[in-house]
């Protein structure tokens, strides 16, 4: 290395956020201490954020999930997912969650073109996206106005992009508070001939930068700031840069171009990690190494550094690598679509990334150790079951008392915020971009698009009920998981693969590491039982204040994106009730269970009681029946039972078709119970009554539990004979609260 280059020590090590024992594994690998450009960059790819460091050793247990028509290997190193005849798509989940001091819509803006580039990374046209979105108190006035922030970031980009946002949840909390939680969920369909790895090819090949090439000193290497951080092992998120859209829209098409002229050897977004990250991961999978040339780079950028470039996480670039004879082609491409498209190094078989400027080596690091893990730390840091869960073993439902008016009850229950209608929020949104969304005119329980080239669907899904997961971290990963695919199931479709974004504590926090730890568990056994792959998502562990006592605790928060296939458009399936008379079964068993229930938390004001009443083998069980009476044409709406339950359910049909119900409860059993509880594993059906026959066979012939409710009746809400008042009143409850 040239002696221009600053000594490096422990303490410096330190200041960037490694460890001594960190800095000495650098040491040993390299042979060497690495100069100070070398340290900064390593002290990045090996924070938390870029190497999931404490996280990775619990991914790796998600990689034997299922294959959902091929190899988990294939479908972990592609996320690639084959719908038919060599079609397929890739889909993928981000969290752009925000901190103090970052800006709402520039963080969900940038994060949703980000979420993107990670589709177009493997060649594919984003087609549709779904986000999911956590919140604090709406009574807290900002909180309000972040809301709209967020939600006016992600739309402007979606609706730029071209790509519809076409379905989501979203909850509000005290404990987001002071993090709100934006993850995203993309898709993008190509061809199986025209899709692209995040690999280099042959030595030789040359490497390009695409998008802008002017570098801020303010890089977005959280190196330079994580001295604001209150956990010196996460890494804080530094200011957002303002998202281009339309930027991001032209080197799209600009890169989508090249790769359908099958131009691109490979090609990889610039996310967190910079160019380092990206390159390095190019060449891991090839066994090569890159040699960049940084002088064109930098010569109009003032004293800007290399590990700025090196670094730098700004919007709106990606690397790719090309065979040499094909640059005069990819200029004329990216120059048609006025995008700088800047040739800076070349594929070497070294193994090493190494950077030179101004004729100096400026950085020389083996590619592995740079990939997370590869040859990033991986750490299993202690656990310890949280204490709170001492007052969820305490709960006792014989202290609940029932109510004396169940009409005011469910009318108080229906207009929280996290129940009421969020219509508003998502006609913020564009969701017939492309014309492909079949939920407009059916809403489903899963979003439904249409295939170009395919008669088949998909069905999207994102759920993670954080609550759940609170009180048992393991059934509420299950529960996560489940809920995903019971929301494909009553759609119409198959379970056939699933995304993810973690959102915990720091792990550094053994109680917090408990929940995260016990949750993957369950999600992993969940996706053995459903064969479904899991394909790479994100990981976020917040920052979590020891000092803050007036905070509720951050809520552990996994959220799974789950994709599903539709073999034939006449199999979707709506929950809109369809005609009088038709009549209303609810499938599943029934339980005495208010457990972690948005009625306990909303209505009853208790804060800790346990997961609802669940059981795999039997959900398994439940959505395979679910999908043989789908295809046997006797289901005419599906819905599942969860937040809110079995009222909610009902009142959302209802709503949805402007059509009423005639339905009684089970006496052995707690009117609040039966109505609000949300035991899992339970969809209610509606059916023609020339069905019943058929339904009640199948149904007792394969020992399913179920339950005749009533029927549909009207445009009123009848329960056990009382009269709970016009549909039409109930849809303004519901859709007026939150707006």
């Amino acid at each position: 290395m040239h002696n221009t280059e600053l000594e490096t020590s422990v303490d410096i090590a330190k200041e960037l956020g490694l460890s001594e024992e960190e800095f000495l594994q650098v040491e040993n690998v390299l042979g060497r201490k690495p100069n100070s450009t070398e340290l900064r960059v390593i002290s990045m790819l090996w924070s938390e954020p870029c190497s999931f460091k404490h996280a990775y050793k619990w991914l790796e247990t998600l990689n034997n999930a299922g294959n959902g028509g091929m190899m988990n290997e294939q479908a972990e190193e592609e996320s690639w997912i084959e719908i038919e005849r060599g079609l397929g798509c890739t889909f993928s989940m981000k969290a752009v969650n925000s901190h103090p001091g970052v800006s709402p819509p520039q963080s969900a803006g940038e994060g949703s073109a980000d979420m993107y580039r990670r589709i177009v990374a493997r060649g594919a046209r984003p087609v549709a996206a779904l986000n999911s979105l956590r919140f604090g108190d709406l009574a807290n006035g900002p909180v309000k106005q972040t809301i709209r922030d967020s939600v006016n970031g992600i739309g402007e980009n979606s609706r730029v992009m071209g790509v519809p946002m076409v379905g989501g949840e979203v909850a509000f909390h005290s404990g987001y508070q002071s993090n709100n939680l934006v993850n995203l969920l993309a898709i993008g369909l190509t061809q199986r001939d025209k899709m692209i790895g995040p690999t280099t090819g042959s030595p030789g090949n040359d490497v390009y930068l695409a998008g802008p090439t002017t570098f801020s000193h303010q890089s977005e290497n959280a190196s330079t700031v994580e001295a604001a951080s209150p956990d010196p092992q996460i890494k804080p998120a530094s200011t957002a840069h303002a998202s281009d859209s339309f930027s991001g829209k032209i080197l799209m098409e600009a890169v989508l171009a090249a790769a359908e002229a099958c131009m691109l050897v490979g090609l990889q977004n610039i996310t967190t990690g910079g160019m380092a990250q990206a390159m390095s991961e190019l060449c891991t999978g090839s066994g090569t190494g890159i040699q960049l040339h940084l002088d064109d780079l930098l010569h109009d950028n003032g004293e800007v550094p290399p590990e700025t470039v090196l670094l730098s996480a700004n919007p709106g670039r990606m690397v790719f690598v090309a065979k040499k004879e094909s640059e005069g082609a990819i200029r004329e491409i990216f120059e048609k679509w006025e995008v700088a498209c800047t040739k800076i190094g070349e594929v070497t078989d070294s193994g090493m990334l190494e950077c030179f400027y101004l004729s100096e080596k400026r950085l020389s690091l083996p590619t592995g150790m740079l990939v997370r893990g590869v040859g990033t730390p991986v750490y299993e840091a202690p656990t310890s079951k949280p204490r709170y869960l001492n007052e969820v073993r305490r709960f006792n439902l014989n202290r609940v008392k029932t109510p004396s008016n169940i009409v005011e009850t469910a009318k108080k229950l229906f207009a929280s915020p996290n129940l009421s209608s969020k219509r508003w929020l998502f006609e913020q949104f564009d969701s017939m971009v492309r014309n492909n969304n079949m939920g407009t005119n059916a809403p489903a329980d899963a979003a439904v698009i249409r295939v170009e080239g395919s008669d088949k669907l998909l069905a999207l899904s994102v759920d993670g009920n954080a609550s759940y997961t609170a009180a048992d971290p393991y059934i509420g990963g299950m529960i996560a998981v489940a809920e995903a695919a019971r929301n494909i199931t009553c759609s119409g479709g198959v379970p056939t693969a699933i995304s993810y974004c973690f959102n915990f504590g720091s792990p550094h926090h053994p109680e917090s590491n408990y929940l995260f730890v016990n949750a993957i568990r369950g999600i992993g056994e969940a996706c053995r039982k459903f064969n479904v792959p899991v394909l790479p998502g994100d990981v976020s562990f917040e920052r979590i204040s020891d000092t803050d006592q007036k905070a509720d605790p951050f809520p552990p928060t996994p959220v799974i994106g789950m994709l599903g296939v539709i073999d034939d458009p006449e199999l979707h399936t709506s929950y809109l009730f369809k005609e009088d008379g038709d009549l209303i079964y609810m499938l599943g068993n029934l339980s005495n269970d208010l457990g972690s229930s948005a009625y306990l938390h909303s209505v009853v004001g208790v804060k800790y009681s346990p997961s609802p009443e669940f059981d795999l083998y039997e959900e398994f069980e439940m959505q395979k029946h679910i999908r043989k009476l789908i295809r046997r044409k006797i289901v005419r709406s599906a819905h599942d039972v969860s937040d809110g339950g079995l009222f909610t359910n009902l009142m959302e049909s209802a709503i949805a078709s402007d059509k009423g119900f005639n339905v009684e409860t089970v006496d052995t059993f707690r009117k609040d119970c039966f109505l609000f509880g949300e035991g899992q594993s339970r969809i209610v059906i509606t059916i023609a009554p020339e069905h019943e026959d058929t339904l009640q066979n199948y149904l007792i012939n394969n020992n399913v539990s179920f339950s005749k409710l009533g029927e549909v009746f009207g445009d009123v809400a009848i329960i056990d004979e009382e009269n709970f008042g016009s549909i039409s009143i109930w849809k303004r409850i519901f859709e007026d609260t939150l707006s």
